[in-house]
């Protein structure tokens, strides 16, 4: 074991698809200068080697500045034999490649019958939190939750970042994985050894009895922490990481709350049509008699990221307002039985 940063962990994890596979190959705008150090090298990175000196161009290559040809070229050299993983930068940058998403490489493989697939990784990262504005501060993974055909992913820690990436890389689906700017400094030991983490098993954070958290990115720190604050008032709380949001790992979250009977479900996406509108629903369609209380959610408001720094701390899940819900979830009476309909 070794402690690594959330971004050394992505590094290690594209370095050992790399060394393990040759049809792994790096694209995407200033790769080959690890500007955000995840291909080694660089200065003041703290990853070693660097990818572009052990891999050569053939292999870790710059592309222009036109997402939608990064995307475009991605699934072409994916459905010939090679399993690319794209660095778009800002995950807000996603949209300049929607027709490439939802019409190509979501669709492809099923268009041609299975005689293809699409062994693609889309890399970005969500810049949240950090006052760059609305162009560039989207967390747009429940858009792309409702497009059949792409797995997805919100690693929240580094051990999950590197385990979550090997299994997205030998996937022959296309994944797309959502990392949080904002975790990029976070720091555990992660094995240094290979290993991978399957794509649609959830992560139990924190157990408990009382109430469930289903927390996602970077929601699932301040959900842990928001945990062991109410653990002093004597509520028990149990953190659930889904980990991969498609696909969902179902059961994990539905045998939590049928033990705990309360849902609380934090993620720093808007809240319409989010991770936690569908995790509520879920839960409510499937196990509504285990259910001791209303289901609450913990999301940004409908509304443009302010760039104003003052502004924009409010508008995603913390500590506190995790733990104002879980406090208001305990309260709650008890929902009545819904009588049978006559």
């Amino acid at each position: 074991m070794t402690v690594m940063s959330y971004l050394s962990a992505i590094g290690a994890a594209q370095r050992e698809a790399m060394d393990a596979d040759d049809r792994v190959i790096i694209i995407g705008e200033d790769v080959e200068a690890n500007v955000y150090g995840t291909t080694g090298g660089g200065k003041s990175r703290s990853i070693e080697g660097d990818f572009l000196q052990r891999y050569g161009k053939n292999r870790i290559r710059n592309t222009p500045i036109s997402e939608e040809g990064i995307v475009g070229a991605a699934a072409g050299a994916a459905m010939t034999g090679l399993r690319p993983i794209v660095d778009l930068s800002y995950s807000s940058f996603l949209y300049m490649a929607m027709d490439q998403f939802v019409n190509q490489v979501a669709k492809n493989r099923y268009m041609f019958g299975g005689q293809a697939s699409m062994p693609v990784v889309f890399r970005s990262a969500m810049f949240y939190g950090l006052n760059t504005g609305a162009h560039h501060s989207d967390r747009p993974y429940p858009m792309f939750m409702n497009v059949p055909g792409l797995k997805i992913i919100a690693p929240a820690t580094p051990a999950d970042a590197k385990g979550l990436l090997r299994s997205a890389v030998d996937s022959d689906d296309p994944v797309l994985s959502f990392e949080a700017c904002l975790l990029w400094s976070t720091k555990e030991d992660v094995d240094e050894d290979e290993f991978w983490v399957p794509l649609g098993v959830a992560r139990t954070a924190r157990e408990g009895t009382d109430v469930t958290v289903v927390a996602i990115s970077s929601s699932v720190p301040e959900a842990v922490a928001a945990a062991e604050e109410l653990a002093k008032e004597g509520v028990s709380v149990e953190v659930i990481d889904p980990r991969t949001l498609v696909p969902l790992d179902r059961n994990a979250i539905l045998r939590s709350v049928a033990k705990t009977g309360r849902l609380v479900v934090a993620e720093p996406a808007h809240r319409t049509c989010g991770a936690a509108a569908e995790i509520s629903a879920l839960v409510a369609e499937e196990i509504f008699d285990s259910l001791r209380a209303p289901i609450i959610r913990v999301t940004a408001p409908d509304m443009q990221i302010p760039f104003s720094p003052s502004l924009e701390k409010q508008m995603y899940p913390t500590k506190a307002s995790i733990a104002a819900a879980i406090r208001r979830v305990v309260d709650l009476p008890a929902l009545e039985p819904v009588a049978a309909a006559v």
